[in-house]
């Protein structure tokens, strides 16, 4: 049966690539941020790119905040994508400007601490045991990053799974938190890895 997904549109991300890479997957793909079509999805994704204060503003704009959090109270998967993995926490700290995030979990989105500035281009992760989103990838895959802020303490669930990247310094490149998953990268723009990784998490919708 074929999985049905949204891509959130509130003004910020790769929309269209998007699409197009969840759709090679299988998945019958709509861009929109019309809230009954993504309560309804068996999968939401919700990308981002840019400013998390800006992202947070869009978001807020078509009550994408609590459409997020509707699924997830209700157990439906959804997946954020590089800011839309950040938004999800409690706080972004951008240019010495506080602000609040999704809140599904703890934490701040904070400034790399490294001499190159963003983090651009491929980097391998150290996948968590028993990931669903990287089932079948091998150690050494490489994924697309473009960031100069990242989630660089994990304090939510013990029980999610999260797996880490470096540059430098150690941040979240993705987390699997019950039906609530999240990467930090681009699978859109990861290739055969992305691929893979955005077909895991469809069947496993």
């Amino acid at each position: 049966m074929t999985k049905r997904v949204v891509v959130l549109d509130y003004g910020s991300g790769n929309l269209r690539s998007a699409q197009r890479a969840l759709q090679r997957t299988g998945a019958d793909v709509e861009v929109t941020a019309d809230p009954g079509a993504a309560a309804a999805a068996d999968g939401l994704v919700v990308p981002g790119v840019g400013a998390f204060a800006a992202c947070m503003t869009g978001l807020r704009e078509v009550n994408g905040d609590k459409i997020i959090a509707e699924r997830l109270h209700a157990g439906r998967p959804v997946l954020g994508v590089c800011v839309g993995m950040q938004i999800l926490f409690a706080h972004g700290v951008e240019f010495g400007v506080d602000t609040t995030g999704c809140g599904q979990w703890p934490g701040a989105v904070t400034r790399l601490d490294a001499p190159v500035i963003p983090h651009m281009g491929w980097n391998t992760v150290d996948a968590a045991p028993g990931s669903t989103l990287f089932r079948g990838l091998d150690a050494d895959t490489r994924f697309y990053f473009v960031h100069s802020y990242a989630a660089q303490r994990w304090e939510g669930s013990p029980d999610a799974l999260v797996t880490w990247a470096t540059h430098q310094v150690r941040f979240l490149a993705a987390v699997e938190d019950g039906p609530l998953a999240a990467t930090q990268f681009h699978p859109e723009k990861s290739g055969d890895a992305g691929a893979t990784l955005l077909s895991n998490w469809v069947e496993a919708l």
